[in-house]
């Protein structure tokens, strides 16, 4: 049984060192963010171009019927010479948004604005497909894209284009903001964890020189680099990630500008989230599958491939995540027989809480685009962050099903995040039309993987042997209220 005993524990002690070297790689973007900002190194740009280039601006769209309108409202406000943009509704509908979309065309074609509504004769390729097809009928050096969700302010264009200064600027990418962060506890901790990316990783990576990322709308694309690197190709979930990482092999820059915020809606329901998770685990070990090879290859320098291959292997760590949760149960009821290992090595382990702790404290409340007074934003920070990590946790075994299909190449459609025009509390879901009908039977294990560790807890706390107790604690919280919340979410079908 002792050999059993010490597998089990090599396993467990396999994932946590993967999880802890992971999160210090991702400790020294802290130190690159706080260098920016402490040397005032964020992209600044005084001059206006003397004739303003033409952009097209790019609204892939699909089904989208509650927050079309929305849209192209916001998109005709823009502060921008009238003669010098279009755009162009990338409408692969089949539902009601194709005939609401048609009549805001007809709408601002009457007033003037250079606005179509593009069909393709086919739906491939999805939202990559789309952007592909339209590259062959629109006019812009300069493509802008936004997704359905997103209300960019209308004076956009006149800060994001003269950061173009250099023909090797191939993108400049904005910070997304969240119009809805407020409606809900799921969407609170969603804004929580996409501070980090759009304040630390961003700027951090940008600040190291590393390999950046164009996150799919709220950025704009210089024509010629899509050209260059080959154009969009479907062939992952993560177009924008793919795209990018090409881009960038060809010796092109990403601008990143933390100070611009692209306001936009996140997903207010359990499915929703849980849809757009699965596709950008998927897509983003679909990319590291196809890109790291070319990354190794590549003349990038070592801490390049180093932060590239991390960014891109980012959404295995719910893999590792969940294989110390489960190893970690058979390792409670055997740890006391294990008399001769020094269990204190384990304290190391540590450093990637602290990590993490630091990095979503600086994006959460240090960073300058949370306005409101440092006691309230600890406050919140206290109380939302450990409940973050347990929803954390418990996404990994939905996780870590899409990285595994990722890695192992099984395909699956691009599945949209519905949106339904939601700001605050007292919004409601308007419709079912775009929600999801059927538990799966992975939120099933996710109530199973509740009660296992709730068992554990309760055995902790009876018996003593406390060395996992947080972690049981943080694993039954997660899986509980992801099991719950995608159960109780399901009902607004009916």
């Amino acid at each position: 049984m002792q050999i059993i005993y010490y597998s089990i524990l090599l396993i467990y002690s396999l994932a946590l060192s993967y999880i802890t070297v992971y999160c210090l790689i991702q400790f020294t973007l802290l130190f690159k963010y706080l260098k920016a900002h402490r040397n005032q190194l964020q992209p600044k740009v005084d001059t206006t171009p003397q004739e303003w280039p033409f952009v097209t601006i790019q609204l892939p769209i699909y089904n989208e019927k509650f927050v079309v309108e929305r849209l192209i409202d916001n998109i005709t406000l823009m502060d921008y010479p009238k003669d010098r943009f279009e755009i162009h509704i990338l409408d692969d509908s089949t539902d009601e948004t194709l005939d609401i979309t048609a009549q805001k065309v007809k709408e601002y074609q009457a007033k003037g604005f250079q606005i179509e509504q593009i069909r393709r004769p086919e739906r491939v390729g999805f939202k990559a497909g789309a952007l592909q097809y339209d590259m062959s009928v629109s006019k812009g050096e300069f493509l802008a894209i936004f997704d359905a969700d997103f209300l960019p302010r209308p004076d956009f264009l006149k800060k994001t284009i003269p950061h173009f200064t250099s023909e090797k600027i191939g993108v400049v990418q904005t910070r997304w903001e969240h119009i809805n962060k407020d409606y809900s506890i799921i969407t609170k901790l969603q804004a929580l964890q996409l501070n980090v990316h759009f304040s630390v990783e961003q700027v951090g990576r940008k600040t190291g020189n590393y390999l950046l990322q164009f996150n799919g709308t709220g950025g704009v694309w210089r024509r010629s680099a899509i050209e260059d690197a080959g154009g969009w190709q479907a062939d992952t979930l993560t177009e924008d990630l793919d795209l990018s990482i090409r881009t960038q092999l060809k010796g092109y820059e990403i601008v990143y500008l933390e100070d611009i915020g692209s306001p936009a809606e996140l997903p207010a329901e359990m499915n929703g989230l849980k849809s757009q998770q699965f596709r950008w685990m998927k897509g983003g070990a679909e990319t590291a599958k196809k890109m790291l090879p070319k990354i190794w290859r590549s003349s990038l320098s070592f801490s390049q491939k180093l932060h590239g291959s991390a960014h891109l292997l980012g959404s295995s760590i719910f893999v590792f995540i969940l294989i110390a949760a489960i190893s970690s149960v058979p390792l409670l009821f055997f740890f006391h027989k294990l008399d001769h290992l020094p269990l204190y090595i384990y304290s190391y382990f540590m450093l990637s809480w602290l990590s993490i702790i630091s990095i979503y404290y600086v994006a959460n409340v240090w960073a300058f685009y949370n306005t409101e007074s440092w006691l309230k934003k600890m406050g919140k920070f206290i109380v939302q962050y450990p409940l973050f990590l347990g929803l954390s946790m418990g996404l990994s075994l939905h996780n870590s099903i899409a990285v595994l299909e990722g890695f192992m190449g099984k395909k699956s459609a691009f599945i949209r995040t519905p949106k339904f025009d939601l700001k605050s509390g007292k919004d409601q879901i308007k419709s079912n039309a775009y929600l999801a009908k059927q538990i799966p039977t992975s939120t099933l294990i996710e109530g199973l993987l509740a009660i296992v560790f709730i068992g554990t807890t309760a055995y902790a706390l009876t018996t003593g042997q406390r060395a996992f107790i947080v972690f049981h604690l943080l694993l039954a919280i997660g899986f509980g209220s992801i099991c719950f919340y995608s159960i109780k979410h399901l009902q607004l079908n009916k």
